[in-house]
């Protein structure tokens, strides 16, 4: 890539994360370009959809929370591996509002620009779950995808106004629910 369209596509993406850090998933894109003082054409040449440019924005924290997921399948108990997971998918979704509709939409459409994001994501949980029930640790009539709806449910709590206090005793109830002491 030439510098001066780098030089725009890093702009693009720095911008775009503050706008959608304030307004949520579905700013508008003609916003974003005017803020990073570009046209909207150039934006959609560098992001050609929303969901391009979510992806991009996301794929960091995506591929780090897949990461920190193979890391603590190793380092950590069954118990705490899925608890970590859990935490570190609502920590990734809190700075852009409404990235969960998103997420949840992608990983249902194999055209989605976050789809293997996403699948690779759901599928570094549903192997903390897997251990976790092998274990006899965990309940074993849910799959990844269950989890994957849990922990977007969770997510989706701290969007909402009002709800946000309730979000952590709700978390708890859920890894209770999920969760169990058969090997304590």
């Amino acid at each position: 890539m030439r510098a001066d369209a780098q030089a725009n596509h890093d702009r693009l993406l720095a911008v775009a994360g503050a706008v959608i850090t304030e307004q949520g998933v579905d700013a508008s894109m003609r916003d974003i370009a005017r803020r990073a003082g570009v046209g909207l054409a150039t934006l959609l040449r560098h992001f050609p959809t929303r969901e391009a440019l979510l992806e991009a924005l996301l794929r960091t924290s995506f591929d780090e929370l897949t990461a920190r997921a193979a890391e603590v399948e190793t380092t950590s108990s069954p118990q705490a591996a899925v608890m970590l997971w859990l935490r570190d998918f609502i920590a990734c979704t809190k700075n852009y509002r409404g990235v969960v509709t998103a997420m949840v939409k992608a990983i249902e459409d194999p055209e989605s620009a976050l789809h293997t994001s996403c699948v690779t994501m759901r599928g570094a949980g549903t192997r903390l779950l897997t251990r976790a029930q092998a274990e006899g640790v965990a309940r074993t009539d849910i799959d990844g995808a269950d989890l994957f709806a849990l922990a977007s449910s969770l997510a989706w709590l701290g969007d909402q106004p009002g709800l946000e206090a309730r979000a952590e005793h709700l978390f708890g109830v859920v890894v209770g629910a999920i969760l169990t002491d058969r090997a304590a």
